[in-house]
């Protein structure tokens, strides 16, 4: 799926989609990772990295 697709799927900008994919996010909104989860069809967990 690109970035384009999931931007629209989801309802956030591409950019903002950039920066969580190029690790440069200082946070993100629990409301906005569930709902890419929901469009991946995938857990919080599968996605969250500790660094």
């Amino acid at each position: 799926m690109t970035l384009t697709e999931l931007s629209e799927r989801v309802g956030i900008s591409i950019v903002n989609l950039s920066v969580l994919k190029n690790d440069r996010a200082r946070a993100i909104r629990f409301s906005t990772l569930v709902a890419i989860c929901d469009v991946l069809e995938c857990e919080v967990g599968d996605v969250l990295v500790r660094a």
